[in-house]
């Protein structure tokens, strides 16, 4: 099984290499993480897609230590339930 990390960089290598792709994560993250991915990104976790610019940069900050790495890949497999957020 592949890491939060490799499925991440997947995704963005998919979203540069095609633009259709690319509009799709934009427009419907959860759809187009599964599209490139096969996993389902539960309902209980917001995922936003924000493109950086020439004049506009995201920082992304880590969690601030609420989950593990185990935690984020279950999450990211479809396997985490809601009431683990607590």
């Amino acid at each position: 099984m592949k890491t939060v990390a490799e499925l991440r960089a997947d995704v963005i290598d998919k979203a540069a290499r095609e633009e259709g792709f690319r509009a799709r994560l934009l427009a419907d993250p959860k759809e187009a993480v599964r599209e490139a991915t096969g996993l389902a990104v539960p309902d209980s976790v917001s995922l936003e897609v924000h493109e950086d610019g020439p004049k506009v940069a995201h920082v992304v900050l880590p969690p601030s230590g609420r989950l593990a790495d185990g935690d984020l890949e279950r999450i990211a497999a479809g396997r985490y339930s809601e009431y683990e957020w607590g």
